[in-house]
C-alpha cells in the first residue's frame, strides 16, 4: 500500500468531516481500495468537532489499513468549513493535496488518475456523483471491495457530470475569468500552490463560497483551473440535506463576501494570518502631514512599504488628503475621516471604503481590507 520511500508523500488526502462516521468509514475504505502502483500517500481527516465516535473510526482504520493517518479536531462554533480544510493542509506533507469530503467516496483509480493527470500550474476539479438513498443504505466498508462502483452511479447523474466537464474544458478553453468553478470536496492542487494563495479564507463562515474563492485566488495567481471528470469523480454517499445549507447558490451567506472587490491572491486569514505588517502596502507620499496619515503610519511602522508607483498588494488613499490611487494595486482602499464628504471620483476607483476617526478605526481598517 505504502511502497517506495517511506519518506516520501506523493499525496496527501485531506478529508474534512463532521458528525457523519458511518459515511466517514465508507470514505477511508475506499482510500485503502485504491490502486497506486507505488505511489506513496498519507490521509489527514480533520473533524469540525463531531464530538461522537469519529476519533474512533480513525483510529481503528489507521491500526488496520498500513495507511499513515493524522486527525485533527477544533472546537465546533458553527460551520467553519474553510478552518478546517486548512488545519488538514497545515499537517499535510505530501507535494500534492487531494480534497474530499468526509461523505464522499473515491473510485480505485482515483489517485492513478490524479497522478497521471497532474502537472505543474494547473489544479484538477472533480465533482461528486450523487448516490440514491436507496444505494447508499447498502453500503458497508467490509463490502466495497466487491461492489462495482460504477453500477452504483444513475444514467441521469452520468449525464450531468458528462455535461459539467464540457462546460468546463469549453471555459477553459476560452480562459473564461471565473470558471469552471473550483468544488471544495473534490479536487487537487499543488500544495506549494495553496501554501501561495495561503490557503481557504477563514474570514468565510457558514454555508458556501469558500471553495469559489479559493478558485478565483489560484487564478490570481496563474493556476489553471481543468476539470478532471473525464477521467473520474467521486461518490456522494446520500445523508438528509446539512440545515445550513441554501437551496440556491446566490443564497448563500457568504455571496456578498464572495462578489466584494479587492481580493488579495493571498488571503489575510488562511494558513497563517496575515496581519498588517505581513502585507505589501502602497501608502501616499503626502500622508504623513494627515491626521489620519499619522495613525497609517503608526500601524504599518513595520509593514512592507512599495516604492513610488511600484505595484502592492494594498493601495490607501486618504480623505481629507491624498484621495488618489497611485500605483498597481490587488486592493484599493479609500479611508475617509469620519463626517468628510466623499469625493466621487475617489469613490468610483476604490475598491474597498471605511470611514475612520480614531487610531482603533484605523487599525480595524487597515486589518479587514482584502
Amino acid at each position: 500500500m505504502t511502497s517506495g520511500d517511506p519518506s516520501r508523500i506523493d499525496v496527501s488526502i485531506l478529508i474534512t468531516t463532521f458528525r457523519r462516521p458511518g459515511h466517514l468509514s465508507l470514505v477511508l475504505e475506499s482510500i485503502a481500495l485504491q490502486r497506486l502502483r507505488g505511489t506513496t500517500i498519507e490521509i489527514v481527516v480533520s473533524d469540525d468537532g463531531s464530538g461522537d465516535e469519529t476519533p474512533h473510526v480513525v483510529r481503528a482504520f489507521a491500526t488496520s489499513s498500513g495507511i499513515a493517518v493524522r486527525y485533527v479536531t477544533q472546537p465546533h462554533d458553527g460551520f467553519r468549513l474553510a478552518r478546517a480544510r486548512n488545519a488538514a493542509a497545515r499537517l499535510a506533507r505530501g507535494d500534492y493535496l487531494l480534497f474530499l469530503d468526509g461523505d464522499c467516496m473515491i473510485p480505485r483509480h482515483h489517485v492513478a488518475a490524479h497522478m497521471a493527470r497532474r502537472r505543474r500550474g494547473t489544479a484538477l476539479l472533480g465533482y461528486c456523483a450523487r448516490l440514491t438513498q436507496e444505494a447508499s443504505r447498502t453500503l458497508l466498508p467490509e463490502n466495497l471491495a466487491i461492489i462495482d462502483f460504477g453500477r452504483l452511479v444513475t444514467d441521469r447523474e452520468r449525464r450531468l457530470l458528462a455535461r459539467r466537464h464540457r462546460k468546463a474544458w469549453w471555459h477553459a478553453a476560452l480562459r473564461h475569468p471565473t470558471k469552471p468553478r473550483l468544488a471544495g470536496g473534490d479536487f487537487g492542487v499543488w500544495r506549494d500552490d495553496l501554501m501561495a494563495v495561503n490557503g481557504f479564507d477563514e474570514r468565510f463562515v457558514g454555508w458556501g463560497q469558500e471553495d469559489d474563492d479559493l478558485g478565483l485566488r489560484l487564478r490570481g495567481l496563474g493556476v489553471r483551473l481543468e476539470s478532471i471528470l473525464d477521467r473520474t469523480r467521486s461518490l456522494h454517499v446520500w445523508h438528509e440535506t446539512d440545515p445550513t445549507a441554501t437551496r440556491r447558490w446566490r443564497d448563500g451567506a457568504n455571496v456578498a463576501r464572495l462578489e466584494r472587490r479587492g481580493r488579495l491572491t493571498a488571503c489575510r486569514v488562511g494558513l497563517v494570518d496575515r496581519r498588517a505588517a505581513a502585507i505589501h502596502w502602497g501608502l501616499p507620499a503626502a500622508m504623513p502631514g494627515t491626521p489620519i496619515g499619522g495613525m497609517i503610519s503608526r500601524h504599518l511602522s513595520a509593514a512592507h512599504l512599495a516604492a513610488a508607483a511600484a505595484p502592492c498588494e494594498i493601495d490607501v488613499a486618504i480623505a481629507p488628503g491624498a484621495t488618489t490611487f497611485s500605483r498597481p494595486a490587488e486592493c484599493r482602499l479609500l479611508l475617509i475621516s469620519a463626517g468628510h464628504a466623499i469625493d466621487p471620483a475617489a469613490l468610483a476607483a476604490a475598491d474597498q471604503v471605511a470611514e475612520v476617526g480614531d487610531e482603533a478605526s484605523v487599525a480595524r481598517a487597515l486589518d479587514a481590507a482584502g
